[in-house]
C-alpha cells in the first residue's frame, strides 16, 4: 500500500474513533451534576467562583467558555458534554499514538500491514474508550477527563518531535509540551507522571541503534523523577512563596496595594526569561535557549492560576480560602487546610505530641502582619518511624484496635503513649496484607474489572 493511501485511510480511522467515542459519550452524559466535586466543579465554573484547594483555574475557563452556549439551567449538561468531548479527543490521540508505536514493528507498505497497524489503532483506542473508569469520567464534570485529554496530547506531541528530531525547528515540539503541562497543573497534576516517559522517548531518539544498559535506563529514569520533582516540590510552591514575599515588600515597606509586588515579579521573571532567550539565541546555545524556551512558556501556563486572585478579590459567592492575596495563594496551592499525610517518615497512630501555633502572614488594614495561624499536633521524634502505615488522625480509636491486630501488642514502648511503637515487621505486615492485598487489589477489580 503507498504511503498516500495508508495516510488516507489513517486519517478515516481517526475520525471514526473520535466519532464513536464522541457519539457514545454525548449520549450517556449525566443530565445534570453527579456525585462528589462534579455540582462544585460545574457552579463555580458557571460564574468563575473560587472552588476548594488547589484550584483548577484551566478547567474552570473552558467549563464557562462551554456553558456559554445555554443558560443556567443547562449548565451542568454544558460542562458534561466538555468533559465528554474531551474523552473523545482523548481517545483520537491514543488511537494516533498506538499507530505511531505499531508502525515501528509492523511494515505498512503491504494490505496486511497496514490492516494490522491501523486495526491495532482502533482496537487499543476504542477498548480503553468502552473501559469502565474511563468512561465513567467522561460522562461527568470532573477534572479528569480534561487531565487525560492533556496527558494523550502531551504523548503525541512528544511522537512528533520523536519523528522530526533531526530536522530544523523541532525542539518546538518539546516547547509546545512543556506549555501543554504549565497549563495542565491548572487541571490536575496527573499529566506530570508522563515526564519520566517522556525522558525515556529522549533518550532513545538520540540513540536510537545502541542499546543501553540496565543502569543507563536507571539513570534515564531517575532523571524523569527529578524533573517531577523538581516541578512539584519547587517549582510549584515556591514561585508563588518568592511572589508572595516580594509583595510583601510592595505592600509593607513601598505602601503599594496588594499583589501588586506579586504581578511586579511575574513581569520582571517573564522579562528575564525573554531575555535569557534573546541571548542564547544570539550566541547559538540551542540546549539553552530550549530549556528557557521550556521554562518561559511553563511559567505563561502556571500563572494561570493568578485568576484565583482575581475572582477572589470580586468577593464571588463561592470563594472557598479566599485566595485574595499572594500569600493565602501559597497556602491555598499546597492544601494546607488539608492536613499532612506521613507517607516517607512520621508518626505512627498513638505517636505523642506536643501542641504547636503556626504563624503567616495575613492582610490586615492595608499591610501584611504576622498573625497566629491554626493549632497543629508537633510528633515528637521518637514516635515517628521510617514508612510509616498504620498512622491515624482519627479521634474514634477504630482504627487503634484495627492496628492493634496486627501489631499484636509488640513493639517499643514510647513516652507518652498508650500503645506500643509498631516494628518495622508489623508495619509491613499490614502494608502487604491489608493496603496492598486487600485495599488496593480490590480498588483495582473495582475499576477495571467491574462493579
Amino acid at each position: 500500500m503507498t504511503d498516500k493511501k495508508f495516510t488516507l485511510w489513517h486519517r478515516i480511522a481517526a475520525l471514526a474513533a473520535f466519532a464513536v467515542s464522541a457519539i457514545t459519550y454525548l449520549l450517556t452524559i449525566e443530565p445534570s451534576a453527579s456525585f462528589w466535586d462534579c455540582g462544585e466543579f460545574i457552579a463555580s465554573s458557571y460564574k468563575l467562583e473560587v472552588g476548594h484547594p488547589p484550584g483548577n483555574p484551566v478547567f474552570q475557563l473552558f467549563a464557562r467558555f462551554f456553558t456559554m452556549f445555554g443558560d443556567n439551567m443547562h449548565a451542568a449538561i454544558l460542562v458534561n458534554a466538555m468533559s465528554a468531548l474531551c474523552s473523545a479527543l482523548t481517545i483520537l490521540f491514543l488511537y494516533l499514538t498506538i499507530v505511531w508505536l505499531t508502525k515501528r514493528i509492523i511494515k505498512t507498505d503491504t494490505v496486511g500491514g497496514a490492516i494490522a497497524v491501523i486495526g491495532s489503532g482502533l482496537v487499543g483506542a476504542l477498548a480503553y474508550c468502552f473501559s469502565d473508569t474511563f468512561w465513567f469520567s467522561a460522562v461527568e464534570g470532573e477534572v479528569y477527563a480534561m487531565s487525560s485529554l492533556f496527558t494523550a496530547m502531551v504523548f503525541w506531541a512528544m511522537t512528533m518531535w520523536y519523528d522530526r528530531a533531526d530536522r530544523p525547528h523541532a525542539a518546538r515540539w518539546i516547547v509546545l509540551i512543556a506549555f501543554l503541562m504549565g497549563l495542565s497543573i491548572g487541571v490536575h497534576l496527573l499529566n506530570l507522571l508522563a515526564i519520566p516517559a517522556l525522558v525515556f522517548m529522549y533518550y532513545y531518539r538520540q540513540r536510537e541503534d545502541k542499546p543501553f544498559t540496565f543502569w543507563e535506563l536507571v539513570k534515564i529514569f531517575a532523571i524523569g523523577c527529578v524533573i517531577i520533582g523538581v516541578l512539584v516540590f519547587l517549582f510549584i510552591p515556591y514561585l508563588p512563596k518568592i511572589a508572595a514575599y516580594v509583595d510583601l515588600f510592595f505592600v509593607n515597606v513601598l505602601g503599594l496595594p496588594y499583589n501588586s509586588g506579586a504581578a511586579f515579579f511575574v513581569v520582571a521573571l517573564l522579562a528575564l526569561c525573554f531575555w535569557g532567550v534573546m541571548v542564547t539565541l544570539r550566541r547559538g546555545k540551542v540546549f539553552l535557549n530550549t530549556a528557557l524556551l521550556c521554562l518561559t512558556v511553563i511559567i505563561i501556563g502556571f500563572s494561570v492560576f493568578s485568576i484565583d486572585i482575581i475572582r477572589s478579590c470580586a468577593k464571588t459567592p463561592t470563594n472557598e480560602y479566599q485566595p485574595d492575596n499572594a500569600f493565602t495563594l501559597v497556602r491555598y496551592l499546597s492544601r494546607e487546610q488539608y492536613g499532612s499525610v506521613p507517607l516517607v517518615y512520621g508518626q505512627y497512630y498513638d505517636a505523642p505530641y506536643d501542641l504547636k501555633t503556626t504563624r503567616y502572614w495575613a492582610p490586615l488594614d492595608g499591610k501584611y502582619k504576622h498573625v497566629d495561624g491554626p493549632v497543629d499536633a508537633a510528633y515528637r521524634s521518637e514516635g515517628k518511624m521510617l514508612f510509616p502505615r498504620m498512622w491515624s488522625s482519627s479521634p474514634d480509636g477504630k482504627n487503634e484496635e484495627f492496628y492493634r491486630a496486627y501489631t499484636g501488642g509488640k513493639g517499643r514502648q514510647i513516652r507518652g503513649a498508650t500503645d506500643r511503637k509498631p516494628t518495622m515487621g508489623a508495619n509491613l505486615y499490614y502494608f502487604f496484607d491489608y493496603q496492598l492485598g486487600w485495599m488496593y487489589w480490590r480498588y483495582f477489580m473495582w475499576n477495571f474489572v467491574g462493579r
